[in-house]
């Protein structure tokens, strides 16, 4: 799906990025990569018990891996989706953090990467796989509502945006949302009507680019 007229390059698509990330030297792609899933990364290894330090060190760790990787990623989706992909990376950077800490090992040297995606990093098993697709799963939920959000901020005022969180994502009642944002109930009906369409566009956008 193409974006809108005058916005593709704002809001590129995640097939459009990923091959933009081939370029090492692409200081811009590499940023906007790294802002839309740091947080992601970093909430999911938190949530799987490691400490502030190592769950940083795993944000780092898959950005390095990602970086090496990338020059010669090409992305098929019939291969299976960029979502999964990324989960698989930061589950074997979580296990080997982990495992790691557990043991005291030294820190895994560097491997050079094999042209297939599994990969002796990719392939560490990992005892709690199915509590972490869980874990992924909702904070990805999470990173699709917020990044939806960040696109629609620009189409629509802070007021209308303000309304529709908490009208539909706070589920606060509607005359309420008027009383605290002294505006009337058809201001509040019309900016949630507006804002909803919009938002569930980005969403779907999302999911077709990245799931």
């Amino acid at each position: 799906m193409s974006a809108e007229p005058g916005t593709e390059s704002l809001l590129p698509t995640r097939r459009s990025l990923l091959s933009r990330l081939r370029d090492c030297e692409d200081q811009e792609g590499w940023r906007e990569f790294f802002d839309t899933y740091w947080r992601l990364i970093y909430k999911v290894a938190r949530q799987a018990g490691l400490d502030e330090s190592r769950a940083q060190d795993v944000v780092q760790t898959t950005f390095i891996y990602l970086a090496r990787r990338m020059p010669r990623f090409r992305y098929d989706p019939a291969l299976g989706s960029f979502k999964a992909w990324l989960l698989r990376v930061t589950r074997s950077r979580i296990s080997a953090l982990r495992r790691r800490a557990e043991s005291r090992e030294a820190a895994l040297p560097d491997l050079d990467l094999e042209d297939g995606d599994a990969n002796i990093w990719e392939s560490i098993p990992d005892s709690s796989a199915d509590r972490l697709n869980e874990l992924w799963q909702r904070e990805w939920e999470q990173h699709i509502i917020q990044t939806a959000l960040r696109r629609i901020r620009v189409k629509v005022s802070a007021q209308q945006l303000m309304i529709f969180e908490l009208a539909a994502l706070g589920q606060v009642p509607l005359k309420q949302v008027a009383r605290k944002l002294e505006v009337s109930l058809m201001q509040v009906y019309l900016a949630r009507h507006r804002v909803g369409k919009l938002f569930k566009a980005e969403v779907q956008r999302l999911r077709k680019e990245t799931e």
